[in-house]
């Protein structure tokens, strides 16, 4: 059996057209994620992804950016409004238990609106620390911002989507929460020192035994000048692999983002070279499918097939999304929503 090339790729629009499914079948990516475009209800999502699974001709891994709040391709009225992780961190610190208690009861319904629909891996959750004055593209994205609170639902929401059978994604490491960018729009460049960053390290450490991470299009100045941590060897081998632990299965962030300069093909290379196991492409600022399709094999073009030690974690990976646990989906939901009275009465 041939290995499959070591990249997530994205699809056009709500269903798979011939051009994809030919391109799919002979590119082979290792998962696929999907975006907005492509999620409008469930019956149509279904649909969409058992033709990926037809023209790959397996199951791979369906990815999606589901985090709750701003971030959610799945959206009301069709879905659950699952809240964002500033939600859980409000209720922590009302109870510390109830904050933990939430964010897995959270995820774990969430879970139970992906797993239906062939959807078992979540870009999620957020690991960064909240700053003060730093950019809102992570605020209330962040489950906080003491290292200790951010681990502890940041835990429980892996675990709640673990046990769902859905593989998380924690993001965006070594940490994003200090930018003062937009990194979908330029290059963040951070300038704090050495020990002031080490602390945005700490969340990233505590649950270095996630299965799955994505790295962070962030500069940090102090570890190597001006290059991101998505194509800075030095940053992946000694702070992230070495420093953080983290012995999983690392994707970059989306490769179309305007942080990185350089084709998409020079984006792809450089991320393999600086230690990335996996090249991740949703194509988010473009919306012909044909220039999808496009920027998707120029992508492809680039990716080595999966090997050694980075198609034994894709597959660990894999292994543990096909595990999950029962639940009285009901009951859950009661619970829930009586979590989140009691923050919102606190709150109002």
């Amino acid at each position: 059996m041939s290995k499959p090339k070591a990249c997530i790729l994205s699809v056009a629009g709500e269903r798979l057209h011939r051009d994809e499914a030919l391109f799919l079948a002979q590119s082979d990516p290792w998962g696929v994620i999907l975006m907005g475009r492509s999620v409008k209800t469930r019956a149509q999502v279904r649909a969409l992804v058992d033709e990926i699974w037809a023209a790959l001709g397996r199951a791979c891994l369906i990815f999606i950016d589901q985090e709750g709040g701003r971030v959610r391709r799945m959206r009301p009225p069709e879905w659950p409004d699952f809240p964002a992780a500033g939600v859980y961190s409000d209720l922590y610190e009302i109870d510390r238990g109830l904050g933990i208690e939430a964010a897995f009861l959270g995820h774990r319904l969430m879970a139970c609106e992906l797993t239906p629909i062939g959807i078992h891996a979540d870009c999620a959750p957020v690991l960064d620390l909240l700053h003060p004055g730093a950019h809102d593209i992570v605020g209330d994205r962040s489950f906080g911002a003491t290292p200790e609170k951010v681990a502890a639902l940041g835990s429980a929401a892996l675990e709640g989507l673990a046990a769902g059978g859905v593989v998380g994604v924690i993001k965006h490491m070594p940490g994003h929460g200090r930018a003062l960018a937009d990194s979908h729009e330029s290059l963040p460049v951070v300038t704090a020192d050495a020990a002031e960053i080490a602390i945005d390290f700490e969340p990233f450490s505590r649950l270095s035994h996630a299965p799955m991470a994505m790295t962070a299009h962030v500069a940090y100045t102090a570890i190597d000048g001006d290059t991101p941590a998505t194509l800075s060897r030095r940053i992946i081998n000694d702070v992230i692999r070495t420093r953080i632990g983290f012995g999983g299965l690392l994707m970059s962030d989306d490769l179309g983002m305007n942080a990185l300069g350089g084709s998409l093909a020079e984006r792809t290379r450089s991320i393999f070279t600086a230690g990335c196991d996996i090249a991740l492409h949703c194509a988010g600022f473009v919306k012909s499918p044909e220039m999808i399709l496009n920027e998707m094999r120029e992508v492809a073009s680039a990716t080595p097939a999966l090997s050694g030690r980075s198609l034994q974690v894709a597959q660990a990976a894999e292994a543990l999304a096909l595990k999950s646990e029962p639940i009285d989906t009901a009951s859950a939901w009661d619970r829930f929503n009586e979590l989140l009275a009691i923050r919102s009465e606190a709150v109002a």
